[in-house]
């Protein structure tokens, strides 16, 4: 089997890990961990403002911000970019310092205070040459699974076992409120 994404760029995963036979995403029970982990972490991904524009704009502006199409780190640590702020993120992580923070949990901080800062990639700085196939296909569960809602630092009301921990997912909000206005079933502008 090949290694594919799934919602967004950049995650991929290996087909016989996440897909049964027929093509239908696996009960979250039947994949391992770490697939499972980021099956989840996409649902709540999948529609959310690229991180750069955010930065821009801020929450008060967040219908001016694109949906992102490409997630790039760790589950709970991730960057999630539109096209046009995927090459400076592919800069910061190439040219300017932003490898040393792979895998590591200051991922996304890292690479907000350098694009906060300024930094940009320079004129004509190439990217990654993309195939998308079905880039509306997003699969859900078969068996009536629910994702959950996957708050920021890693809670979710879900475990990752699919079963509900009944909790409420405003209370796994940021002090900050970032996720707090975010409507996932609005869509926003690409």
């Amino acid at each position: 089997m090949s290694k594919v994404s799934i919602g967004l760029r950049g995650w991929r995963f290996d087909e016989d890990e996440v897909f049964t036979d027929d093509g239908n995403l696996k009960p979250f029970g039947e994949m391992p961990p770490e697939p499972r982990t980021r099956i989840i972490r996409l649902h709540r991904l999948v529609e959310a403002p690229c991180d750069a524009c955010w930065l821009i704009h801020g929450d008060a502006e967040v219908h001016e911000c694109n949906v992102a199409t490409v997630v790039y780190g760790e589950p709970f640590a991730e960057v999630v970019l539109c096209d046009e702020h995927e090459r400076d993120f592919l800069y910061w992580y190439r040219e300017d310092g932003g490898k040393e923070y792979r895998g590591d949990e200051a991922f996304e901080d890292a690479f907000h205070e350098w694009f906060a800062d300024g930094n940009r990639a320079p004129e004509g700085y190439g990217g990654i040459e993309h195939v998308d196939t079905d880039p509306e296909g997003i699969p859900k569960p078969t068996t009536g699974e629910d994702v959950g809602t996957c708050g920021v630092g890693g809670s979710c009301d879900t475990d990752l076992d699919g079963t509900s921990t009944g909790g409420d997912p405003t209370e796994e909000l940021s002090d900050d409120g970032t996720d707090a206005d975010l409507d996932l079933s609005f869509e926003y502008p690409s």
